[in-house]
């Protein structure tokens, strides 16, 4: 089958007509779209409106994925584990009902990922789940934060919903609201994060009702069940375009001591049946679950595996359960990225380990050789990405605040033919969340945010270059922050593939009132009090193929952005360069290039 014909849906390949396919798969996507900007517009606390760390999207009733728009990754990418607890758990659902659901019991991600889920009906019939689901600020655990690499099970973490009925007849029942308020530090703040969801959930209840009321109920459900075999039969395509094998890659997690004292190795299979058009990624063989919070969820071992396999195959395909089921995660009961044992820790579950799946399965492709595959992206994180918190005793009353900065995201990894993204993040989140407008930042909590940029040199050099890290520094206007981070990618950098080179490890340190830095832990909680300020580097990208193959051009204009210095376009790519006649930027020199390039690939 050509890639021209794998294009569009043909009305005899599934049963409906391909005009009124694209239109319909259209509309979904603008309710979406609506859902999402409600929660941008309507939240309070940055790392939602921010930092952009939410998604939004539509299942069938029966929980099969129908679109998704502008999304994590990681929030919805197995989102239809979120909803089958549910009309497993109630037999009572009826119009009006909201249920919240960040249990990894449960279906959930990890329990800062608040999942508001509104069954949609029509004429009595229940047919759609809108869902939002957002990483809310604070979700009241012992310590002040969301991230806890040291709790070894729920009794640590804060507040658990899982499948809770929150509304009923279109109103909060307020016995649990008061629970969560009396639980969750800033609790204005998470509620009106809350009633965001519930505004973007019941938006997308309107407008699905809109849609079924314009072109009817019998359409719509012919609509679904040609959609999905749509995306089924579009990735069962794009999978034979593949060569057969089996290929496997190995990450490993830093060091968390007395969690994981040598760190958490990660490996996958992949198995590629080009004539079936399927993919198998195996992710049995790993250790058993840690006495931590490294652990993954359920949904986010099923939700990496698939991620990793989707960033390798035709991007535009359609991200529904059709094409979804052309991939086939094997997950282990009591592994740590596989299905997690009640009640272990899983409050790193989105990021860390997962971050390592997601890595690991994107990167088997590579073994196929060019040009397959990619290098690995960029860990999660330094303090660059910190939850702060504190008092704010810069207003008339004094109040708390508490958040996630996200200051410096990770680098991307590089690719045949494309460098890595800059603000990639994570390959669990693909540039869906947005560096923190500083503006914003300084306006709504009481840090000075000193200095963010480009961190010189420390790229995963390649043909095709993994993205730098950044670098940055902040401290506390009022002295008494305490921030709270766990750090991966300062003992095992983002891999090159390929002759490609690692990018350069995270880190964070501390400078002290005298002026004096010293580097501190990358799992840690520290005060910063007057006069220090907390430094930090993300994680850079890894490096796809020979360096000595890069463009001489696109050396240059890396030199000239100030990402590269001439003197590692000369050590590692064998480009040399000169200034340019206005003394500002540089050019390549040709022939002393060619005669370098010559040293190097003769040595």
């Amino acid at each position: 089958m050509s890639s021209h014909e794998t294009q569009k849906p043909s009305a005899a390949d599934v049963g409906f007509d391909p005009i009124l396919m694209a239109v319909l798969s259209s509309r979904f996507e603008s309710i979406i779209r609506e859902m999402t900007n409600t929660v941008m517009k309507a939240s309070r606390s940055s790392v939602i409106k921010n930092g952009r760390d939410m998604s939004c999207g539509i299942l069938t009733y029966d929980h099969r994925l129908v679109s998704v728009e502008e999304a994590l990754p990681i929030h919805v990418t197995a989102l239809e584990l979120t909803t089958e607890p549910i009309t497993e758990l109630f037999d009572d659902i009826k119009e009006g009902d909201a249920f919240l659901n960040n249990s990894p019991f449960f279906g959930g991600t990890h329990h800062a990922d608040l999942t508001l889920c509104v069954p949609v009906f029509h004429e009595g019939e229940p047919l759609f789940w809108t869902l939002a689901r957002s990483h809310h600020a604070d979700i009241g655990a012992p310590q002040p934060t969301t991230y806890l690499p040291y709790a070894k099970d729920i009794y640590e973490e804060g507040m658990h919903f899982p499948c809770v009925r929150i509304q009923e007849g279109f109103k909060d029942k307020a016995d649990i609201v008061r629970m969560a308020k009396q639980k969750i530090r800033v609790s204005n703040i998470w509620y009106g994060d809350y009633r965001a969801q519930v505004g973007a959930c019941r938006t997308g209840e309107r407008r699905i009702k809109e849609l079924i009321e314009k072109y009817g109920a019998d359409t719509i459900k012919r609509f679904i069940e040609a959609w999905m075999e749509y995306g089924k039969r579009r990735a069962i395509a794009a999978i034979q375009q593949l060569p057969s094998g089996t290929f496997s890659y190995q990450v490993r997690h830093d060091p968390v001591p007395g969690v994981a004292d040598e760190g958490v190795p990660i490996k996958v299979v992949v198995t590629i049946d080009s004539k079936e058009g399927l993919i198998t990624v195996d992710a049995r063989d790993n250790p058993d679950c840690v006495q931590g919070g490294l652990n993954l969820s359920e949904a986010c071992a099923v939700a990496s595996c698939r991620i990793g396999v989707f960033y390798n195959i035709d991007s535009s395909i359609p991200h529904n359960a059709g094409s979804a089921s052309r991939i086939v995660p094997l997950l282990r009961d009591g592994c740590v990225v596989g299905r997690p044992t009640y009640p272990i820790g899983t409050s790193c579950a989105t990021s860390n380990c997962n971050e390592r799946l997601a890595n690991a399965v994107q990167c088997a492709f590579s073994q196929i050789g060019e040009p397959y595959g990619m290098a690995e992206g960029g860990g999660n994180f330094s303090a660059a990405l910190g939850v702060i918190s504190g008092t704010d005793g810069r207003r008339k009353d004094p109040v708390q605040y508490i958040t996630q900065l996200m200051l410096g995201l990770s680098g991307g990894p590089g690719h045949k033919g494309h460098d890595g993204w800059l603000t990639y993040e994570s390959s669990v989140g693909n540039g869906i969340m947005v560096s923190d407008s500083i503006e914003v930042d300084e306006a709504m909590y009481p840090i000075l945010i000193e200095e963010r940029r480009v961190s010189l040199d420390s790229m995963g050099f390649g043909e095709w270059n993994g993205a730098p890290g950044t670098q940055g520094a902040y401290r506390s206007l009022t002295g008494d922050m305490v921030i709270e981070y766990c750090g991966d990618g300062g003992t095992f950098p983002a891999r090159g593939v390929l002759k490609g080179l690692d990018g350069l490890p995270s880190g964070t340190w501390k400078r002290g009132a005298n002026g004096h830095v010293d580097r501190l832990p990358d799992f840690h909680q520290e005060k910063v009090r007057s006069g220090e300020a907390i430094m930090f580097r993300s994680s850079a990208g890894g490096g796809y193929g020979d360096p000595l193959k890069r463009p001489p051009e696109r050396v240059v204009r890396d030199v000239n952005k100030k990402w590269l210095s001439p003197e590692k376009a000369a050590e590692i790519y064998g480009v040399a360069l000169s200034l340019s006649k206005d003394g500002v930027e540089y050019d390549v020199d040709a022939a002393a290039t060619r005669r370098l390039r010559e040293q190097r690939a003769r040595a």
